[in-house]
């Protein structure tokens, strides 16, 4: 099985050392592997793991939420629907925010054509 150094695990995903050591710190990476040296190993399946944990993170949800997440994932299969509903919870309050965004960046090019359209009467004054 192929490892991950934190450096690797950091490069891949393109965030700091010090958010690996603060997730695990929070409970959402758990039982990283230690080599003799005490540096952190990532398995294939944590550097998934930690994909998911990241666009969760991404997508505003709390740190809190996220160690529930994982704390449901290593309690097991019985915990599925528990998650599905958690995933489904997400999506929407995504989904508003998108549409948040989406409605403010409307407001924000109007912006952009009205300073433009005013830039470009005072050159032909």
């Amino acid at each position: 099985m192929k490892y991950y150094s934190i450096s690797e695990a950091s490069a891949k995903f393109n965030i700091p050392e010090s958010t690996l050591r603060y997730y695990e710190k929070k409970g959402l990476l758990p039982q990283i592997k230690r080599d003799k040296a005490g540096r952190r190993l990532f398995s294939e399946d944590q550097i998934t793991f930690l994909g998911i944990i990241i666009y969760l993170k991404n997508t505003h949800m709390p740190i809190s939420d996220i160690k529930q997440y994982v704390d449901w994932v290593v309690e097991g299969d019985n915990t599925i629907e528990l998650r599905l509903r958690m995933f489904k919870n997400h999506k929407q309050a995504v989904l508003a925010e998108i549409s948040l965004m989406t409605e403010s960046l409307k407001g924000i090019d109007k912006k952009i054509t009205r300073y433009t359209k005013l830039i470009q009467e005072r050159k032909v004054e």
